[in-house]
């Protein structure tokens, strides 16, 4: 991969459920620009999106940079969705193209950029609670995936996972199945229901249970825990149970030790909650107590341009890294 004068530049693309982060850092590890886009979580919108959202998304960056396409050393395009359709992967390999031009890029699952960021590249575990959630590890060259199986069977702690259960929450309450707690008043008022059975119709017929749209409720049910309701703090808890299990059977299948000191680490929005955050912190060390919990090193967006350094064969020195953890 030929390296443009004046020094390498490497794109890091973080596609999500509801976003796609792009940033471009030089080899010094300095963030020469970053640009938000549309998500392109292609699987309702069709693979054209994915290409659709890149090539305009790459010329924004690049020109933040005053640099262009051209330039770049190297890329690493995290996709949500990548991998879960085998038929897709020839589509999905070739959008870049057409935004950057050259094929000096890899495409991956976007929960590579999460394990890139947040370990900075280092053997370990990372688990991602978005929109959706899974786990990713690496140890030795070898990598692990658990979890992730799509919100309509599994994606278990995610926000989608949480938002859903506060809605079941919200209807046993108002039946009266359920003794009525603030997350009743917390979701009325959010929504602007004229009356609880109206949740049907704007859930199902004016949202289309859209993926992220439901999980933007994720914070109203962190809300409600926060004022004092106890079902909804469970929902909290298990889902915190449920992102240390993938952290747990990912450590398991990577083939460490029972007693051996794993790093593990997170990202997603979800994490912003301290409930789960620090209920995972507590279900993790109660199953491995030797674990080391790290604290996130770098965005998943910086994680993918750190990765497309390292698939490059150029990776990033420690002072390198350092300067884009200051900067993020």
């Amino acid at each position: 991969m030929p390296a443009p004068m004046g020094g390498r530049l490497y794109l890091g693309v973080d596609g999500g459920g509801t976003k796609t982060a792009l940033c471009l850092v030089d080899d010094h590890g300095r963030l020469l620009a970053e640009h938000r886009a549309p998500s392109v979580y292609y699987f309702n919108a069709g693979l054209e999106l994915v290409g659709a959202v890149l090539v305009p998304a790459v010329t924004e960056v690049c020109r933040r940079a005053g640099v262009t396409p051209d330039d770049v050393t190297a890329a690493f395009v995290g996709l949500p969705g990548y991998g879960e359709a085998s038929a897709d992967l020839p589509a999905l390999d070739a959008a870049p193209a057409a935004a950057l031009g050259h094929d000096r890029y890899v495409c991956g699952n976007d929960m590579v950029c999460g394990w890139a960021g947040s370990l900075g590249g280092r053997d370990g575990i990372n688990v991602v609670s978005g929109t959706g959630s899974v786990a990713y590890g690496e140890r030795d060259g070898r990598s692990v995936r658990v979890g992730g199986w799509s919100e309509l069977f599994s994606d278990e702690g995610s926000a989608y996972w949480i938002a859903v259960r506060g809605l079941q929450l919200f209807t046993r309450m108002s039946d009266g199945r359920l003794p009525p707690g603030p997350l009743l008043e917390v979701l009325r008022d959010h929504l602007g229901l004229a009356g609880d059975l109206d949740l049907v119709d704007l859930v199902v017929n004016r949202w289309g249970g859209d993926r992220a749209t439901v999980a933007a409720l994720c914070p109203r049910v962190v809300e409600a825990a926060g004022a004092g309701d106890e079902a909804a703090a469970a929902v909290l808890e298990e889902a915190a149970a449920e992102l240390a299990t993938l952290a747990a059977v990912t450590r398991r299948r990577l083939g460490f030790a029972e007693q051996e000191t794993v790093a593990v680490s997170w990202s997603g929005g979800v994490f912003g909650a301290a409930p789960v955050r620090e209920g995972f912190r507590r279900a993790v060390l109660a199953e491995h107590p030797a674990t080391v919990l790290v604290t996130p090193l770098l965005s998943p967006v910086l994680g993918a341009a750190v990765h497309a350094a390292r698939l490059a064969g150029t990776p990033l020195g420690e002072d390198a890294v350092a300067r884009l953890a200051a900067a993020g």
